[in-house]
């Protein structure tokens, strides 16, 4: 399998297959990571007027004329959540999971689903704090391990870890029935800040405390801050000029998560500039 592409887009909403149209239209190697529910946002909006040519659409609705565009295109969603990216020079190094994917350039659409960080998560990020359980589970062999999760899907990254790790405790943040191992404590409470020293050793909560080794967070997207290291952030969002260009080279953001108005309309032409943008950094790239 080819894991080196020419554009990496992340997220799989209105921006993200966008941006994706524009690069299959303009012959370039591209791999969208998302779901190909396409955007929860997106799923559960009621009606939508201000989307130019399908007025009051509901938001199914319009997830059903993406998928049959996409179709028609030939253009696929690789459903892997992307837990680091990192700037090599002359391409990007996505992680997922233990797989990893390169591209000569980036467009970050992740939207703005990623949450407010605990208090110290950033501290104590690759201090105990991480984002993907089956990525780092082995450096926890018979320790104490917690996992935060926002998604029931992440029920099976317990369970890897729980084969590993001595005790695991499993904070759900979902309101579905939890099924993990039953050597996992499942514990019912708010997380509220992440403390420790030299690296993590306490969780807080709301009404209890978990003493720790480890920390993993599973939310559904992560922030693009924690998630590119170097990328300039303002006001919570991705910091973009006109062209979707962000301060690190060959990299571009759209959609939601560079700012509102959060419209799809909006979404979907800064996703397309995105592409081109990247088009021309790629093409500039080859002279």
């Amino acid at each position: 399998m080819n894991n080196r592409y020419d554009i990496a887009i992340v997220g799989s909403g209105v921006a993200g297959l966008s941006a994706a149209l524009n690069a299959k239209i303009r012959n370039k190697s591209f791999i969208v990571f998302g779901s190909r529910e396409m955007s929860t946002k997106l799923i559960k909006a009621p009606s939508i007027n201000n989307y130019l040519g399908f007025p009051g659409r509901s938001g199914e609705e319009l997830r059903g004329e993406f998928a049959n565009h996409l179709e028609s295109m030939g253009i696929e969603i690789t459903e892997e959540k992307i837990n680091n990216i990192y700037p090599m020079g002359e391409y990007y190094a996505l992680m997922a999971n233990d797989k990893m994917y390169e591209a000569s350039s980036l467009i970050l659409a992740t939207g703005v689903n990623f949450g407010k960080p605990f208090s110290g998560e950033d501290e104590f990020l690759g201090r105990g704090v991480g984002y993907c359980a089956t990525c780092d589970a082995p450096l926890y062999k018979n320790k104490t391990v917690t996992i935060i999760s926002y998604n029931k899907h992440d029920e099976a990254e317990a369970n890897y870890v729980s084969d590993l790790a001595s005790k695991v405790y499993y904070v759900p943040m979902y309101k579905d029935k939890v099924e993990v191992n039953k050597s996992i404590q499942v514990v019912n409470d708010i997380p509220l800040a992440i403390r420790g020293e030299n690296s993590v050793n306490k969780l807080v909560m709301k009404n209890s405390e978990i003493e720790t080794d480890g920390l993993f967070i599973l939310r559904d997207s992560i922030s693009p801050g924690q998630l590119v290291p170097g990328l300039k952030i303002a006001d919570n969002h991705v910091e973009v000029d006109r062209l979707m260009k962000t301060n690190l080279p060959g990299c571009f953001a759209a959609g939601d998560v560079v700012g509102a108005p959060y419209q799809y309309i909006k979404a979907a032409g800064e996703g397309n500039i995105a592409s081109l943008s990247a088009v021309s950094y790629l093409n500039n790239l080859k002279k």
